[in-house]
């Protein structure tokens, strides 16, 4: 009653056993492939994390030189300017990390929110009452009077273009991992069960226990198996293309490092056009939103205060430099992998499983 290893010769084996066979081989093929997945897997999940740890560690910095710009430059508006800045840095995140917002918006709706402090506390420093009705009028007079030049635009672009390549390299590696744990569950077909329990265990029906599958016969059964896994190779090696591209676009002129780093100085610049431009404004917002209630005491030429430029830029670079560093080994390693599709196959009749060095070897009939 044996379905696949039937043999001319004695056999000690029963249809029970070669059900078992064949639950055994479905387990070693997943096992097989899992250990080959490790590897690749590992080095995706590992760069993720230090992509993830590096970033973090870069927003961090920014978050903070940017804080320190308000304590030290524009200290009336400190206090109440660190939740605006606390929610850019937060959507900023968000972006990198797949969530459905653009940084355009991010930064769009930190300027609403700063022009009401920049105008009550900078360009008229006076104002007393500012209550929601008026601080809601100022958020939304600042999309049309554009208080803050070109420097808001300027922020959207530069940001945009650096960060556009960090949440896609972030979602690629993501992608990544998915692929290949689809790719470790794919189910085993039962012809391909039985010619694998054919390949590895009819043998033993005959008690010939230590004999091992030859070569180009182990290649034409794992291929057949594998031929849906190895249809992964075209895209395989165009998601490695692409993987470098957008690692080169990070480490290029896009640089996320640098784009973090010139927050800071945008907001610095915008803030000081608002205050040069701070009579016009007051006119025309007078006009829109009608006049508050007044102390006495006008703007004074100490409120302008430029900011020094710190030589934290050139040690904030040095301390990342290694975040490129990492991008190229792991591409290289990636790299390196573009064929892993292709030769699963080969991969996988590498080792003990075959019969190497040896004269016989089992071709599936019998010994040759």
């Amino acid at each position: 009653d044996l379905q696949i290893c039937q043999h001319r010769a004695p056999t000690c084996c029963t249809k029970k056993m070669e059900e078992s066979y064949q639950a055994a081989v479905r387990r070693e093929r997943t096992q097989s492939i899992q250990a080959l997945n490790f590897e690749l897997k590992y080095m995706i999940v590992g760069h993720i994390t230090a992509f993830q740890e590096a970033f973090e560690s870069l927003l961090r910095f920014a978050e903070n030189r940017t804080s320190s710009l308000f304590e030290t430059a524009y200290r009336p508006m400190a206090k109440e300017a660190a939740e605006p800045v606390k929610e850019l840095f937060t959507d900023i995140s968000l972006y990198i990390l797949g969530a459905e917002t653009t940084v355009e918006s991010a930064v769009l709706r930190f300027f609403d929110s700063l022009f009401p402090l920049v105008y009550s506390r900078l360009i008229n420093p006076g104002i007393t009452d500012l209550s929601e009705d008026y601080t809601e009028c100022l958020r939304l007079t600042r999309q049309d009077i554009n208080p803050f030049g070109r420097y808001s635009k300027n922020m959207v672009t530069e940001l945009s273009k650096s960060l556009w390549a960090s949440r896609m390299l972030s979602q690629a590696l993501s992608l990544g991992i998915e692929v290949i744990n689809t790719t470790e569950h794919a189910a085993l077909t039962k012809e391909c069960s039985k010619a694998l329990v054919k390949m590895q265990y009819c043998p033993h029906c005959q008690g010939l226990t230590l004999i091992r599958p030859c070569v180009g016969y182990c290649l034409n059964v794992m291929r057949g198996c594998l031929a849906s896994v190895s249809e992964l190779d075209a895209q395989w090696r165009e998601y490695i293309s692409t993987l470098e591209y957008l690692t080169n676009e990070m480490a290029a002129s896009h640089d996320l490092e640098i784009a973090l780093m010139g927050i800071r100085n945008s907001i610095n610049e915008a803030i000081l056009h608002a205050q040069l431009n701070g009579p016009q404004l007051s006119t025309t917002v007078d006009k829109v939103c009608g006049q508050p209630k007044q102390q006495e005491g006008n703007l004074s030429a100490d409120n302008i205060v430029p900011v020094k430029e710190a030589t934290e830029t050139q040690k904030f670079v040095m301390a990342h430099a290694s975040l490129n560093n990492k991008r190229r080994e792991f591409i290289n390693y990636m790299k390196r992998s573009r064929t892993f599709y292709a030769s699963i196959a080969e991969r996988l009749c590498d080792g003990d499983l075959v019969m190497r060095d040896s004269s016989t070897c089992w071709n599936g009939e019998d010994v040759v």
